[in-house]
């Protein structure tokens, strides 16, 4: 049997699946069982996140995982990428010539899991919740261009903006505007646990233990009616505690597909052809990594200390002792692939230098060493996130202008103590919410981000970021992009590292792998289905 390499091209914003190599029937043996996923993502219900699935809080990419498959929203992405088209709704549309009113009317025979009709006002519910819990975790903020939601009769929902926003189609096909039944879903407050009920293509039942989800049992929903066809009865998603736990149940065959996050070293056995029952898929990818920075904490108060670890840090180095062929180096929050990309940080600061920090931090008055912690997660983006740290503090110490320690937590406390402002220093992934610049910067620069950064730029809210929205055609947003990437590069509230690539690994007998994930990350388990390789 050979081994099977797919690998997605990325052309135009689209990806297109191109078979290398075949491999012989197999897993037979299995036909009718539930195909299992496997993710080193974790879910945990906490003090601080007690309602980790509801979608007026959930704002990361493993929970959003679980809602995609379980919540309908009014629009979707096709399945390879592009724009948004209806799912819950029939027909979507501005209504005006200024981006500003935003109507859909939906599908007939739309119900919920329960059998209930999903109707208009349901949708008006389900976003007027989030805008008024306005959780902690951001996730409003992608919806804070609405001033009012509007319904007339059963099936039209209309929405009326504040300000003139062509990326709003994208932000209906996110989670945050997962239509919810009102009977389960508190209007003030989250829902807690892990339960889901939604019209979307699949039930979900949750298994846990002491807090944390052990496995989400997807269930094909029969009364689904939307843009989606599942291609199988049943699915199972089992997180694990990290990629080696993970790579060893697809190895004994306890499940068929894995996806975020493999281990470098997974990446390359499997690249180089070591498990001949398993295909690996690799598609583009639009995650960014990147450093934070709390400009209120004494450390990286002064504009010349992010700046001078903006000019110390060499992205390439990095990328290619930790990651190998899986990441590229990174100089703008904004990714390459995307219209309005410009190397901002590489134009500002050019090779990395040591001359040049130190001139930066003497000319500010800045005594060295700085003292410094980096604060990194331990279970969310992968065995490679403290390798990662590891060498940019080699390389922020080896300047001599900085006295840099790194520090592991955990997801759960760490994202807490990150929006509570305990770190002057950390490091975060980004999946983007939909594949469009505006979704690489608003969240962490626009009132009420993601980050809850201190870090104000009147010119970014209230001129850049408004003007990129009012444009239909997003290469026409480009000029506004490019001038908030350059102000970013001055000012190091963040600073880029590098881009990913994302993978996917099937056994044999698993058709669809290649479709698992879109370009932004998102699973797509409807896609999955088992049979015969070839």
């Amino acid at each position: 049997m050979n081994r099977k390499t797919l690998v997605l091209p990325a052309v135009l914003g689209l990806f297109t699946p191109v078979l290398v190599g075949c491999g012989e029937p197999g897993g037979g043996d299995r036909k009718g069982h539930a195909i299992t996923v496997g993710t080193t993502d974790s879910f945990a219900a906490t003090e601080h996140s007690p309602g980790p699935l509801d979608p007026a809080h959930a704002y990361d990419a493993g929970s959003w995982n679980l809602l995609r498959q379980t919540l309908q929203t009014l629009m979707t992405m096709e399945r390879g990428g592009g724009e948004p088209v209806p799912e819950a709704a029939e027909s979507c549309a501005f209504t005006d010539t200024g981006n500003e009113r935003y109507e859909c009317t939906l599908r007939d025979g739309l119900t919920f899991a329960g059998g209930e009709a999903v109707t208009a006002t349901d949708v008006k519910y389900s976003i007027d919740r989030v805008l008024g819990i306005k959780s902690s975790s951001g996730v409003a903020s992608l919806l804070n261009t609405i001033d009012t939601v509007e319904t007339q009769g059963y099936k039209k929902v209309i929405f009326h903006l504040k300000t003139p926003d062509a990326t709003f189609p994208f932000k209906l096909a996110t989670p945050v505007a997962g239509i919810v039944h009102p009977e389960e879903y508190p209007r003030d407050r989250l829902r807690e646990g892990f339960r889901v009920d939604g019209s979307g293509p699949y039930t979900l039942e949750a298994e846990t233990k002491d807090g944390r989800l052990t496995k989400a049992v997807f269930t094909k929903n029969e009364k689904y009616r939307g843009q989606h066809t599942p291609k199988n009865g049943k699915v199972e998603l089992r997180p694990f505690v990290d990629a080696g736990a993970m790579g060893a149940a697809l190895d004994a065959g306890e499940i068929d597909l894995m996806t975020r996050t493999m281990s470098p070293e997974q990446i390359k056995k499997l690249s180089d052809g070591a498990d001949e029952d398993v295909k690996l898929v690799e598609t583009p990818g639009l995650e960014i990594r990147y450093l934070g920075f709390n400009t209120e904490a004494p450390g990286v108060r002064k504009k010349a200390v992010r700046q001078a670890m903006a000019q110390l840090v060499d992205r390439g180095a990095l990328t290619s002792t930790v990651y190998g062929e899986m990441a590229d180096p990174l100089y703008s929050l904004v990714p390459v692939t995307l219209p309005g990309h410009s190397s901002a940080f590489f134009n500002r600061y050019g090779a990395p230098s040591t001359d040049k920090a130190r001139s930066i931090l003497s000319k500010a008055g800045v005594t060295t060493p700085v003292k410094l912690t980096l604060h990194y997660t331990t279970d969310h983006y992968g065995p490679g996130t403290a390798k990662e740290f590891a060498v940019l503090k080699k390389q922020l110490n080896a300047s001599g202008l900085f006295d840099v320690e790194v520090k592991g937590t955990e997801w759960k406390k760490f994202r807490a103590e990150e929006l509570d402002g305990t770190y002057a220093v950390y490091g975060l992934g980004w999946f983007p919410d939909f594949p469009d610049a505006d979704n690489f910067l608003a969240p962490f620069l626009d009132k009420g981000n993601f980050l809850a950064l201190p870090y104000v730029n009147s010119a970014i809210r209230d001129d850049l970021i408004p003007r990129s929205r009012r444009e239909a055609d997003r290469t026409g947003a480009s000029r506004s992009i490019e001038e908030i990437q350059d102000i970013v590069a001055e000012d190091v509230p963040v600073l880029p590292l590098w881009q990913g690539r994302q993978y996917v690994a099937a056994r044999d007998d698993v058709q669809g792998a290649e479709w698992a994930l879109d370009s932004s990350s998102n699973l797509q388990l409807w896609e999955l289905s088992r049979g015969v390789s070839g």
